[in-house]
């Protein structure tokens, strides 16, 4: 695979930023208790990365297929607004959202890592997909992580957005 990157031309365009949830924030596993509870792996430094956004003036979310109280909850620990149970509309969604805050698609970085994020991968200035995400996501990305879902990927990220958006950047 030939490693994607962005330019700083790139990273200064994203004013907003959008996280799928399983797969990206997680490794994509999922743990099932005999009571059905579930649980989830996802990395303690993808919290630190979120925190320096809106620093830099970029505002986020985490916009999810299915409504599961595990993504409420790491969306509410970590205190991103959160979009769940969209179903297979995941871009009219966020074209909505995005329409109400009168952000520019062009503008918008999303990160995800399956097919039910292409039609947000392919309408957004700064697709981004994480290391292991399906082939037909990352035929379409413009940037591939190097870290992988639920390991880092979130937080590198939001580094490189950090980074090309700081006064010195």
């Amino acid at each position: 695979m030939v490693a994607k990157q962005l330019s700083a031309e790139h990273l200064i365009s994203v004013a907003f930023v959008v996280f799928d949830f399983d797969g990206v924030f997680t490794d994509n596993r999922v743990l099932v208790g005999e009571d059905g509870r579930e649980s989830v792996f996802c990395s303690r430094a993808d919290g630190l990365g979120l925190e320096q956004l809106p620093r830099v003036g970029i505002g986020c979310l985490v916009l999810s297929t299915e409504t599961n109280p595990v993504v409420s909850a790491r969306a509410a620990k970590l205190r991103l607004e959160c979009v769940q149970g969209l179903g297979d509309t995941k871009w009219e969604a966020l074209n909505g959202i995005l329409g109400e805050r009168r952000l520019d698609p062009a503008t918008v970085a999303y990160v995800g890592n399956d097919i039910n994020d292409l039609d947000c991968l392919r309408n957004v200035g700064v697709p981004i997909c994480v290391a292991d995400a399906y082939p037909e996501v990352l035929a379409t990305a413009r940037y591939t992580t190097e870290r992988p879902g639920g390991r880092g990927a979130v937080r590198e990220v939001c580094d490189l957005i950090v980074k090309a958006n700081e006064p010195s950047g």
